[in-house]
């Protein structure tokens, strides 16, 4: 019999918002750690907010939010929460009910400087990181090292010559507002020009015959037992920073027992090997064609080779950053706000690799009766 649809709403219905996410989703596990490690930190919240006033939006629900635009690839904060409005599986990530409104996109804006004030997202970052290590998922002497270009927010056209009056290139009738530029025969260069929109972006290309781009240098550090990210650091661009965060990030790995740790051939010099070397780590550096810094007292070892094929991996991170989280273009200003961007999504990639792991691990347990 064909069915028909009912004209007359509804006046008052119960819903349960647990009840309508499958048991089986794999947010359900991304949240539960997420709201583990968000309550270990309910003593930083407390040092953020005063204790008199107008009660804001929690911070563990916008946390949770950031954390859901880098998942589900929202393009802004804007569009997550016109989404908040009618997104169900949102609502009970956020722990709101169905008569709560939605919050506006410039609660993001004002929360922004207390969240880079008090370091909240490395904060995120590191108690994520832990929780994986707490649960035996990442590797404590096997990593790899790999960095990465980020676009910054900025046009070309603001790359100017640092001594140049705002006045000397005006905008061109007919250009809808844009600057005329000219560059034939001018030699750019980070020592004499700089971006007017972020002068904290550097002008850098990926490889030869590839075009200039204005970014910043993206780093991360993996476990190579999952392919977890142990670290990231997000810094200016230039030839050292990969070298130089590295080194910074390796020399905070606790503990004195020997690391390993696996990197391409741009690792690949006598400063970074020597330095590794004195932090009793050994560097598992691809070799360069001529004057290498490796010897085959390190590529003799079968820990080598498999070091250069496990290091490949930390590509998929950056990968899933730049595609799934959005991280391909900074959407801030500055290697401050781009950086706390770059954690925040690099925390929602290793969620849903925990949440992979996780659940294989109890696939594998066996259930008694």
């Amino acid at each position: 019999m064909r069915g028909k649809r009912n004209p007359q709403s509804t006046m008052l219905a119960f819903v349960n918002l647990d009840e309508r996410v499958p048991p089986d989703h794999p947010l359900r596990t991304i949240k539960q750690v997420a709201e583990d490690v968000l309550s270990r930190m309910s003593d930083d919240f407390d040092r953020m907010y005063s204790s008199v006033g107008r009660a804001s939006v929690p911070p563990e629900r916008l946390l949770k939010s950031l954390l859901l635009i880098s998942l589900y690839s929202i393009r802004s904060e804007r569009a997550f929460c016109q989404e908040l409005d009618y997104n169900l599986l949102y609502r009970w990530f956020l722990d709101m009910d169905l008569m709560e409104p939605s919050f506006d996109a410039t609660v993001f804006t004002k929360n922004r400087r207390r969240l880079l004030r008090h370091r909240v997202g490395r904060t995120l970052f590191e108690e994520v990181a832990y929780e994986a290590d707490r649960r035996g998922l990442m590797s404590d002497e096997r990593f790899s090292v790999d960095g990465t270009l980020i676009e910054a927010a900025a046009s070309i056209k603001s790359f100017r010559r640092r001594d140049e009056d705002a006045d000397d290139n005006p905008k061109g009738p007919g250009e809808g507002g844009s600057r005329t530029e000219d560059f034939r025969g001018e030699k750019l260069s980070n020592e004499t020009h700089e971006s007017t929109t972020d002068p904290e972006s550097r002008l850098m290309r990926k490889g030869k015959g590839k075009e200039a781009k204005l970014v910043f240098m993206a780093h991360a550090l993996m476990d190579n037992r999952h392919g977890l990210v142990s670290d990231f650091r997000l810094t200016e661009a230039n030839g050292m920073a990969e070298r130089d965060a590295a080194l910074d990030m390796l020399i905070r790995i606790p503990g004195s027992r020997r690391l390993t740790v696996g990197a391409d051939r741009g690792y690949d010099s006598r400063d970074f090997v020597a330095e590794c070397r004195d932090l009793n780590i050994t560097p598992h550096v691809a070799q360069k064609k001529r004057w290498s810094a490796i010897d085959g007292r390190t590529t003799h070892h079968a820990g080598y080779a498999a070091s250069q094929k496990v290091r490949k991996r930390v590509e998929s991170i950056f990968g899933w950053m730049k595609t799934v989280g959005g991280f391909r273009r900074s959407r801030y200003r500055g290697v401050e706000r781009t950086g706390l961007y770059g954690e925040l999504v690099a925390t929602a990639y290793n969620l849903v690799r925990m949440s992979r792991l996780i659940a294989e691990e109890e696939a594998r347990v066996p259930v008694f009766a």
